[in-house]
């Protein structure tokens, strides 16, 4: 009897255990990566894509192509400790095509990843796009925001991407993949250019926390500028954890310390964090559904995706051009990602 007594209380108490284990939180990943000139072999005629051709500047080719693929996937799946991101932004490709072809020549195929693009109208032809895996993540809409520039009706940049989904939860999730205008022309004379990209997200933002304070909204992507540049912090409005109040935008990557990492891009010797990760409020309280903190955001500062800096000193990332010379790199940025739990 006592055999079977203590059997009784072991199996009771399996039970409860397996029952307090399945209400645990579940992973969820998103992974962001600039992946620097990701373009095919083509010759688009509606864009300026000349110089990413086998007889353009910087001598193209299909095998450099596919060979960029094989980086991306290995970039990400390495910073991932392989574990599949149920969401992956990706910025500085050229079109659906080059979203295909990762999923063609990769084990990124082996997935069942779907994409969201839209052709932008960026003059070079790069865009931003998505990959999402349909195991975790039920799109509800997507939507492109377009940015026009006071004063300059023909300048076009890339759009914004919007994903509403439904995760695997049965919470809604926002997101938001972003690339906005580079410094090209003069770091001072193109911050009305970036400012213009975050008052157009914002509106958007804005009108979705208006309809429901709590939404689940997630931002990412190349910003050009750093968290404390007055595009993020006045035209967004998205703040570092310490000095937002409520109802504001944190600013997961500007809440980082420097002592933990020394940026995503390097620029002159410089690091700086111009590949980020803001969040809605309502994602920082515990006891919501979709729920996250700063340590669950990481810098891809891994040693497979660094090379020596010979020319300044420590590090940097290991790039596919140096100016126009094909380095055989992976990107001259390091891939972000974000860690939710979903409860």
């Amino acid at each position: 009897m006592k055999t079977i007594k203590l059997i009784t209380t072991a199996f009771l108490s399996f039970i409860i255990l397996s029952g307090l284990f399945a209400q645990d939180a579940e992973s969820f990943r998103i992974v962001f990566y600039n992946v620097e000139n990701y373009f095919d072999a083509v010759d688009d005629s509606l864009t300026r894509d000349e110089e990413f051709t086998p007889e353009g500047t910087r001598y193209w080719s299909w095998y450099k192509y596919n060979e960029k693929a094989a980086k991306i996937y290995k970039a990400i799946a390495a910073f991932s400790q392989w574990k599949k991101p149920d969401i992956i932004g990706l910025c500085e490709l050229e079109n659906r095509n080059t979203l295909e072809n990762l999923l063609k020549r990769t084990p990124f195929g082996d997935s069942d990843y779907r994409i969201v693009h839209q052709e932008s109208e960026d003059f070079r032809g790069i865009d931003v796009g998505l990959l999402y895996n349909p195991e975790s993540v039920w799109p509800i809409s997507e939507n492109y925001i377009k940015v026009r520039f006071e004063g300059s009706p023909n300048k076009r940049t890339r759009d914004i991407l919007h994903l509403k989904a439904l995760l695997k939860n049965k919470d809604t999730l926002h997101v938001f993949v972003n690339h906005w205008p580079s410094k090209y022309g003069g770091a001072v004379a193109t911050i009305p250019l970036r400012a213009t990209a975050a008052r157009a997200l914002r509106h958007v933002t804005d009108s979705i926390l208006r309809v429901n304070a709590n939404a689940n909204i997630v931002i990412t992507g190349d910003f050009n500028d750093t968290p404390e540049d007055v595009s993020l912090r006045e035209h967004l409005m998205a703040l570092p954890l310490s000095e937002a109040d409520e109802g504001q935008l944190i600013n997961l990557t500007g809440s980082v310390s420097d002592t933990d990492y020394s940026g995503t891009h390097k620029y002159q010797g410089q690091w700086s964090f111009i590949d980020q990760f803001i969040v809605s409020p309502a994602m920082l309280r515990p006891d919501n559904p979709v729920y996250t903190n700063v340590e669950k955001l990481d810098i891809g500062n891994i040693d497979m995706l660094m090379e020596p800096d010979e020319k300044y000193t420590g590090q940097r990332p290991y790039r596919t051009f140096i100016g126009f010379k094909y380095h055989g790199g992976f990107s001259d940025h390091l891939p972000v990602l974000l860690d939710l739990e979903l409860r």
